[in-house]
């Protein structure tokens, strides 16, 4: 299958396009190269052939002779958003709505769009599900809703969406992210000993490995078309769901030496449990094989490994807001997050 991969050079694009390559498949990327600078480590594949390009100026001849195209190219996270709620919407709702346009008139027929379990936000019930009601807290969440719901609309014989909605991602990559929760912590408990916790740790979050993530999107193409066509799936393991201050103590018990402390409750009211029963009864072949002591400890090895720092632990190359305020006080992009031409590949 000849696939085009967005955010090719992300955090979990960068461990896709090698995953979909091994499985035969011809996979090219596409990506703005915002967080293409720098690698938390190299013995690991260097991704896979990838253009240059920004989401919102695609055309049909960006998925000639494609046969899918995996869309992950979008603004995160939450903190991000909030600076920027109307370039976020520019973005990831105008301009993933441009990606899916653009590969159905491209002839594209099948789709995968990565949303996210985000789009619960504060969760009124106990546990939900792909049918439970959608109270996002964010522009990243709503922005999520709006692609579900606009790229379904354009379902049809000859285009094929599915919408994978993953739980909160963790886990290595050479495109790392600290921003993200089991990630952060294990960063912090590797250099500075101690987990702080700036709010009370009651809040539930699912969480789902990096290399999982790709498992279910390379389970989504293998699977026949009337199987997902216009599916939303959680993706995720119903034992993967934590509250805040459980993955904080996984952590402390894989990291030697580490102490867990409480700051506050903490003004996030995100909080949901999520069923994932649906993913394994339209897509048999899809387990997790990843749980959060064994994404802990694949950190841990990975810190020790190259020797992780403070000073490159807290740099601006693998959190997402750090990154994009210095690209825009550097001019490196304009406030429309469009690289200035001397920057443009």
């Amino acid at each position: 299958m000849k696939i085009v991969l967005t955010g090719s050079e992300g955090y979990i694009g960068s461990i896709l396009g090698p995953y979909l390559a091994e499985r035969g498949h011809e996979v090219t990327g596409i990506d703005t190269g915002f967080f293409s600078v720098a690698r938390l480590y190299d013995d690991a594949p260097l991704g896979v052939p990838s253009h240059r390009k920004d989401i919102r100026g695609l055309t049909p001849d960006d998925f000639a002779d494609a046969d899918a195209v995996v869309h992950l190219a979008e603004l995160s996270n939450d903190p991000l958003a909030y600076i920027a709620p109307e370039v976020t919407h520019d973005i990831n709702h105008l301009g993933s709505l441009n990606v899916a346009h653009n590969a159905k008139a491209a002839g594209v027929t099948r789709f995968v769009y990565t949303s996210s379990c985000s789009v619960y936000g504060a969760a009124a019930e106990d546990v939900v599900d792909e049918d439970s009601p959608l109270r996002p807290q964010t522009a990243y969440a709503t922005c999520k809703e709006l692609v579900e719901r606009d790229v379904s609309a354009m379902a049809d014989d000859g285009f094929s969406p599915t919408f994978l909605r993953n739980a909160t991602a963790y886990g290595a990559s050479p495109r790392m992210r600290f921003d993200i929760v089991l990630n952060n912590l294990a960063g912090l408990a590797w250099t500075t000993k101690e987990i702080r916790m700036e709010s009370d740790g009651t809040p539930w979050r699912p969480l789902v490995h990096v290399r999982d993530i790709c498992k279910a999107v390379a389970c989504s193409l293998d699977a026949p078309r009337d199987w997902v066509h216009g599916q939303i799936l959680n993706v995720g393991d119903s034992e993967s769901n934590y509250q805040i201050r459980e993955i904080a103590e996984i952590v402390a018990r894989v990291f030697p030496d580490c102490s867990v402390t409480v700051a506050g409750r903490g003004p996030d009211a995100r909080s949901y449990r999520v069923s994932f029963a649906k993913i394994r009864q339209v897509l048999p072949d899809f387990t997790c094989d990843w749980n959060a002591e064994l994404g802990a400890r694949e950190l841990l090895d990975v810190f020790s490994r190259i020797g992780l720092d403070a000073t490159e632990f807290q740099s601006r190359h693998y959190t997402r807001l750090k990154q994009i305020e210095h690209l825009l006080a550097s001019s490196q992009i304009d406030d429309d997050f469009r690289w200035s031409v001397s920057n443009s590949g």
